[in-house]
């Protein structure tokens, strides 16, 4: 979807909810000594400028890390994300997911980033220059390179959902590359909406195996109108401790 602009919802609610159990994610995958791989379907961009006229038109931003930042202490992977970030773009920046996983992978492990946006591709090489980037289907591309080499990782499947036929295509996906891909840790992230319209999806992902983790939390619509009021993450094969992870921070967000 070139005409999705993730500039206008960086840093928002469903941000912090998938970025800070991401980070939790590849800590620990990244205390074992063997390389993985972490693959990206839907990159976006590596930086993001809260100041800049996307972030302050929606205000997404100040609902979410803005308000929520203080749920991380120093220590919590999240929060190294965020300290890289402002270190490479000033104190307004926030890190979209391949910026998290740039700072909690290691030289031995690939990161490999589809993004079919040529303008969010180039600044992708601009602030990951090591990173393998594929002006790609991301999907498509995902199906073809699974399983990677190295064989352990993870994958994010982060859509916009603003095609329609995502919502069917996105649990087929999930299938298929678990079947190609047993071993991996496979992470998809999906908007709650006031609609249900994400409700089919669930219900799929659902029949998929019980032994898969998920999360869910809610928060108020970001503005009138507005009709995500959540954010839900599937995870298969969770690695060690990030169920535990996702309960305290769906804690925080259910706290008044």
């Amino acid at each position: 979807m070139l005409s999705y602009q993730h500039a206008y919802h960086a840093g928002n609610a469903a941000d912090v909810h998938k970025h800070a159990l991401l980070a939790v994610a590849l800590e620990y995958l990244g205390r074992k000594p063997k390389p993985l791989t972490y693959l990206e379907t839907h990159a976006g961009r590596a930086l993001y400028d809260l100041s800049g006229a996307e972030a302050r038109k929606t205000g997404e931003a100040a609902a979410g890390i803005g308000r929520m930042e203080g749920w991380f202490p120093p220590d919590h992977p999240y929060a190294r994300a965020l300290a890289d970030a402002r270190e490479l773009g000033g104190a307004a920046a926030y890190p979209g997911s391949p910026m998290i996983a740039a700072t909690h992978l290691r030289d031995t492990d690939r990161l490999i980033l589809a993004e079919r946006h040529p303008q969010e591709a180039a600044a992708l090489r601009r602030a990951i220059s090591w990173a393998e980037i594929h002006e790609a289907d991301g999907p498509q591309l995902a199906l073809s390179l699974t399983p990677p080499d190295p064989r352990r990782g993870l994958i994010l499947i982060d859509p916009s959902y603003e095609v329609k036929t995502e919502w069917t295509a996105i649990p087929d996906l999930v299938a298929k590359i678990r079947r190609k891909w047993p071993v991996g840790v496979i992470m998809l992230w999906y908007p709650l909406l006031e609609s249900g319209a994400h409700l089919p999806l669930a219900a799929k992902l659902s029949e998929m195996g019980a032994e898969a983790a998920t999360s869910n939390v809610r928060f108020p619509p970001a503005r009138p109108g507005h009709g995500m009021t959540g954010s839900g993450l599937w995870v298969a094969n969770a690695p060690w401790g990030w169920q535990e992870a996702a309960r305290a921070l769906e804690a925080r967000f259910a706290a008044p």
